[in-house]
């Protein structure tokens, strides 16, 4: 379930105790999110059998349709989660399943920052931020500009080799700035695997932004057909959190 928690944080420098807030929580239940995407034949369904942390964790299926050229999400959203501006932690525990087929190397997608631009007239829902498996590898990227100019995204490769059946959590830290004085940083089990300064993050633009967890498996779509012979896809997701500090989004720490 969701609902805001409070903690305190001891900045080093200060000595000083200040109030750190968690935007939210979630522990692997269908309760409190904003709204459930599952497209074509996904689906989103809360299990007990399967978890990060006792008793309850989120498995999320997608199908391969050769006759279907839509997307294939099946997400959970949490609406408002940042804006222009903003820095903030978010964090989430993920495992593939078992027998992932990782090769021949194809994208599927478990997180991202997105925001609805239909009203510009130059796309409709764009991700500013993504993390994904690409084969065994953990990849994330950030794009910025005008959304009109469809700007190239930075991209970060092969920041870990994940295992299949293996659970692990991400941590995101991001100060969302349009204007080159950003950073983005990503820690795996809480080692740190990404970390770039003085970048932009996000695009020229105010409006509020959802933050997605789920399997996106957008390499279907993209490139119009399955690779490999796996047309099932399963992974789980638990401890989703977002704050404004590393204990409030570290699945670990809450």
């Amino acid at each position: 379930m969701f609902g805001p928690k409070f903690v305190f944080a001891l900045p080093l420098a200060l000595g000083l105790t200040v109030q750190a807030t968690q935007l939210f929580g979630n522990h692997g239940t269908l309760s409190g999110w904003d709204s459930i995407n599952h497209e074509h034949q996904g689906t989103v369904q809360e299990v007990t059998n399967v978890y990060y942390e006792p008793s309850t964790a989120l498995k999320m299926t997608q199908i391969y349709d050769s006759s279907y050229s839509g997307r294939y999400h099946s997400e959970v959203v949490k609406n408002n989660v940042y804006k222009r501006g903003d820095t903030g932690f978010y964090g989430f525990a993920f495992r593939l399943q078992q027998d992932w087929q990782t090769s021949p190397a194809q994208s599927y997608n478990l997180a991202q920052f997105i925001a609805d631009f239909t009203d510009t007239g130059c796309d409709d829902y764009a991700p500013s931020s993504m993390v994904w498996i690409l084969g065994d590898q953990l990849y994330s990227r950030v794009k910025f500009g005008d959304i009109c100019d469809h700007v190239a995204p930075a991209t970060f490769k092969e920041l870990a080799t994940i295992t299949p059946g293996v659970w692990y959590k991400v941590e995101i830290q991001a100060s969302w700035k349009s204007d080159g004085t950003g950073y983005y940083k990503i820690w795996l089990n809480g080692t740190s695997v990404l970390a770039r300064y003085n970048i932009a993050t996000t695009f020229k633009d105010d409006r509020e932004f959802q933050f997605r967890v789920g399997l996106y498996a957008n390499g279907w779509h993209d490139e119009g057909a399955l690779k490999g012979s796996q047309g099932t896809r399963q992974v789980w997701f638990d401890e989703i959190a977002a704050g404004s500090t590393f204990a409030d989004a570290d699945p670990d720490q809450w």
